[in-house]
Order: C-alpha cells, then structure tokens, then sequence
C-alpha cells in the first residue's frame, strides 16, 4: 500500500466514512492512477478533466459514476493532499431523472411465488414488507426484530442513522417460519454476536452476501417473467407506492424509509397512477359543487 493510499484510507476513517464509500473512492483513484501510470499526486487539474472525458466518451460511464469519481478526487486533492482547488474544478454530469421501477400489487405477490428457498424468500419479503435497503436487509440481527412493538430495529442505516421500521404480522410469520427451520426444537441456540444475524452467510460468522440476494431477486424476476429490471431496491420503491396508494400519509412514509428530505419521498407520487387518478382537477369545481376525489 502506497503511503497515499494509506493517508486516504486514515482522512475517511477519520470522518467517519461507511466501508462503502471508502471502498468506492480508493477503487476510482486506483483508476486513475493505473490510467497514467502515475501517482495522483503528480497530475495537474487538467490532466484529471481529460481523465473525465475518457470515462465520458471512452469507457461510456454513467453520470452517477463520473459524478463519484469527481466526488473522489475532490476529497483526495482537497484533504488529503491540502490542494487549493475552487468548488467547480471538476464540474459535475447532469444526472438524467428517471422514475424509479415499481411493481403492482399482482407482481409482487407472482414474484415471491418464484423466490426459491424460505432463507432468500424471508429475506426479499423483509425488504418489501418493512422498506429496507439490501444492505439494511442483511445486515440485520435477531435482536433488531422487535415483536412486542411491532417494529424492526435498523442499525446504522444511509447515512449512519438508527431507525425503526414496520413489522407487519406477515412478515412476523414468515421470519419466525424461518427461525424456526433453522433451530429445530431440542436444539440449544448458540448466543455469540457472531451467531445473531437474522440471514447468516454460508461463511462462520458473516451475514449473507447483499450480491447473492441480488441475484436471487433478479432470478426470480426473470422466473416470473417480469419485464422490469427487478432489484432488492425496487421492492423498496414498490412498498413505498403502495402505501401511498393505500393512502398512508407522505411523511410517515418518510420516516419509514429513513428519508432526511420530504422531496425525497415525494416523487413516488409520480409514480403512482391511482394518485393521479384520485387528485381532482381545479376545473371540476368551476361554478358548482366542489367534487371528491376517487376513493
């Protein structure tokens, strides 16, 4: 490890930065240090707006993913190496604005017919019936499953926050199905930390792998013959509809998703049909009795 790389990896940790972040940040200044074969330390701002064409026009990259690696390399040449860059040194990709896949009702329930095992099965429900993130899912211990209250416990979720999640009696069945399968009756249950994930990996004391989750998902997709581009997130998109639908209020839907802007959530009102359909239009209450809205 290169004493650059190291002084990187010490700036992250020092503010507190996921595994994943850093993770992402080294693996795009790998790149660019493999592209000139050179130490980042010794390339000029012009040097690395000419390393962002090349991912632009040559390697096809998503404007998320040049946005990061400008996000990367900020934080190497402003921290790291002190460098008295302007705000706008590395100008940032306009990101297309998509609308996020969601799933009917209908699909959803065809989909987990074709999830193969009851471990995957749980996993993917847990995502859809409670909102998480696959790495909220995975990561999840035995402890976070709040029976009592009726609540799932997330740790450290987006953002470092803890939040509490809905845990509706279905899913409450279903992971207890699960807990069972898994401990038979008779046999003693062992009480390590590391022993405590509600979705062990194949691996002693690891919790199941988020990729692995992901393909099941998209297996079961295809299974299903979904034409969507299905992943773990998108039943997160889809629980979120729904509830909207369903006419759950747009900021407890906010706070179940662990949402810090309201805009954020918001636009799943965009994706909802049933929403727009319902909403009366200012015209219809001309000149007479205003009209309801669909129920």
């Amino acid at each position: 490890m290169t004493p650059l790389r190291q002084r990187m990896i010490e700036d992250m940790q020092l503010r507190n930065l996921s595994q994943s972040t850093q993770r992402a940040d080294l693996h795009y200044i790998s790149g660019l240090a493999r592209f000139y074969q050179i130490s980042p330390a010794c390339l000029s701002l012009e040097e690395l707006r000419e390393y962002q064409l090349y991912l632009i026009n040559e390697r096809r990259y998503s404007a998320e993913s040049v946005n990061h690696f400008a996000i990367a390399a900020r934080f190497l040449y402003n921290i790291t190496l002190e460098t008295p860059w302007p705000d706008n040194a590395l100008p940032r990709c306009r990101v297309p604005y998509q609308l996020p896949v969601v799933l009917s009702v209908i699909e959803v329930a065809e989909f987990f017919q074709h999830v193969c095992t009851l471990r995957y099965r749980a996993a993917l429900m847990t995502a859809y019936g409670a909102g998480l993130r696959v790495s909220e899912v995975v990561s999840l211990e035995i402890g976070d499953i709040d029976s009592k209250r009726m609540l799932i416990r997330v740790r450290q979720g987006k953002g470092k926050k803890d939040r509490y999640a809905m845990l509706s009696p279905r899913l409450l069945d279903v992971l207890r199905c699960w807990w069972r399968s898994q401990h038979p009756a008779g046999q003693p249950h062992k009480t390590s930390p590391q022993e405590d994930w509600l979705f062990p990996g194949w691996r002693q004391g690891r919790h199941m792998n988020a990729a692995s989750l992901q393909t099941v998902c998209r297996e079961a997709a295809h299974a299903a013959g979904s034409s969507k581009r299905v992943t773990v997130h998108t039943l997160r998109h889809s629980f979120s509809t729904h509830l909207l639908e369903n006419g759950t209020d747009l900021r407890v839907i906010q706070v179940l998703l662990g949402h810090s802007r309201i805009e954020t959530t918001a636009r799943y009102a965009q994706v909802s049909p049933q929403v727009v359909a319902a909403t009366v239009s200012p015209l219809d209450n001309l000149g007479g009795k205003p009209r309801k809205g669909k129920k």
